[in-house]
């Protein structure tokens, strides 16, 4: 027989080979019960804490990194990440029975379970950032799930992605089952044209766009974290010099590569000249912070030069900054009296870069952060908690903290994900886990009585009599008319029994 045009014309689908190891592998791994899923997890906890300083200092050796910062920012988030997994996860992958109480009346015999079933093959590109948080998380939490995954590592951080693979192998898990991709900037867009189930992406709101395209077209799900802008909002009543060291901190932590970073600073103007001048204490002697790739220095120099020509300051008086040396290095930056029309309160930079704008109340600066379409974080510095808390209801974001920033976003039991521009779906948490599962519901009824299957062809007066009267019994209004539909009901199903016996 002779294959179809199409079929023989077809190119091959990328890492053909690796997806069909991980899916035998994924097929064996999804059997065994979530405790033995779980073992490895456990083991490779205890391999972060052995292990860790040396694979901080294989992010250091990529990326000039602190080990100490990364020790903070990745080891220790993944750790308590995997701990989450080993004490929550058993129930949250339990089957669900669905109560008897809950069905209704012409269910009446049927039995329900929903199961979590994995996904399959799950898709995961890794990011350069943070590499050991942004990625080790999503695989344990697909490979918890009953899932295989392919992974393709940053380019930019081919030591660190060697290093965590070989833990993830050392911890027991099957080398088929979890398999590292080429950590080449190729490998990203041929991973989203490989046999994959579902695929998992932080970076750049331009590229996620991209890739959701694709991934639409073939009908694969996602999880996107994407770019942000965050915002942070001073109110009158903050403590103004904690709201200051949090907004240098949340401006220059990971020089600024953080897609959670600080990028808008809105304060009541009752507080920002007090703000401004905290956060020139902050800033001190300009000094040059390392960047991992051109687009970025070049991007923040655009936006820093289009906001001092349109009316905006520098924080520190001075030439505006231009970025030196290869790979490029940029000052962090503070721009004051900023409006947020301008680019560098719109735009989702990765550089130390922030904006701090005035605002006379509430609502005024809640309209002004709406101008920007990313919707990732946002913080709130308040005395009142209470009315911060009532504040976050109206900032569509996916996070946000009050009194801190960026460090709570880290808590293993709580979901991270974006909203606007900043993407969709969620990592992290039980809400996370579950998105590496699909809802499956099996019903199962007992006895033969099955009056719909005679509603195909039409109705007769029984099954009438039982559907008007199942309708007026279950939801009509007052009880007397709900009696009157109640002998209605049993009338029909007298009928539709009779009908059966026949």
């Amino acid at each position: 027989m002779i294959a179809p045009m199409n079929t023989l014309l077809a190119p091959p689908q990328p890492f053909a080979a690796e997806t069909e190891r991980c899916r035998q592998a994924q097929a064996a791994w999804e059997r065994l019960t979530i405790r033995e899923r779980l073992r490895p997890i456990r083991a490779l906890r205890r391999l972060l804490a052995e292990r860790g300083e040396a694979l901080a200092l294989s992010v250091t050796q990529d990326l000039g990194r602190q080990a100490e910062e990364v020790l903070g920012t990745d080891i220790i988030p993944t750790a308590d990440a995997c701990r989450f997994l080993e004490r929550n996860a058993p129930a949250l992958l339990r089957p669900t029975h669905v109560w008897l109480s809950q069905r209704p009346l012409w269910l009446f015999g049927s039995h329900d379970t929903v199961y979590r079933r994995p996904h399959g093959v799950v898709g995961i590109i890794g990011t350069w950032n943070y590499p050991v948080f942004l990625s080790g998380v999503q695989i344990v939490q697909a490979l918890t799930a009953g899932n295989g995954v392919l992974w393709k590592p940053s380019e930019l951080t081919p030591t660190c992605a060697v290093a965590l693979h070989e833990l993830f192998l050392e911890a027991g898990f099957p080398p088929d089952l979890f398999v590292r991709l080429p950590a080449t900037r190729e490998a990203g867009p041929q991973l989203a044209e490989a046999a994959v189930d579902y695929v998992v992406f932080p970076g750049s709101a331009d590229v996620g766009r991209k890739l959701a395209r694709r991934l639409g077209e073939r009908l694969i799900p996602s999880t996107l974290e994407l770019s942000g802008v965050d915002t942070m909002l001073v109110l009158s009543d903050a403590n103004v010099p904690l709201a200051a060291r949090a907004a240098w901190f949340g401006t220059t932590l990971n020089q600024g590569q953080t897609c959670l970073a600080v990028r808008r600073a809105f304060v009541h103007r009752s507080r920002y000249d007090e703000f401004v001048e905290r956060l020139r204490a902050q800033a001190g002697a300009p000094r040059f912070e390392p960047l991992a790739l051109w687009p970025q220095a070049e991007q923040a120099e655009r936006l820093v030069r289009s906001a001092i020509e349109d009316g905006a300051h520098l924080l520190v008086d001075g030439a505006v900054p231009e970025a030196c040396d290869d790979p490029p290095r940029y000052p962090p930056t503070v721009v004051v009296d900023a409006r947020p029309e301008m680019a560098i309160c719109r735009e989702a930079s990765f550089a130390p870069v922030l904006a701090v704008l005035a605002f006379d109340n509430i609502d005024e600066a809640l309209r002004a952060q709406k101008q920007c379409a990313f919707g990732l974080g946002a913080s709130i510095f308040a005395g009142d908690t209470e009315r911060a808390e009532a504040i976050a209801a109206h900032l569509d974001v996916g996070t946000v903290t009050i009194n801190d920033v960026i460090a709570p976003t880290g808590h293993p039991v709580t979901p991270f994900g974006g909203r606007g521009a900043s993407g969709w779906g969620v990592t992290q948490g039980p809400d996370g886990l579950l998105a590496m599962t699909v809802p499956q519901a099996v019903s199962v009824r007992g006895w033969s009585y099955r009056p719909h299957y005679d509603s195909a062809g039409g109705t007769d007066a029984a099954t009438a009599d039982m559907l008007k009267g199942l309708l007026q019994w279950s939801h009509g209004r007052g009880w007397r008319r709900r009696w009157r539909a109640l002998w209605q009901l049993i009338r029909g199903v007298r009928g539709t029994l009779k009908k059966e016996k026949r």
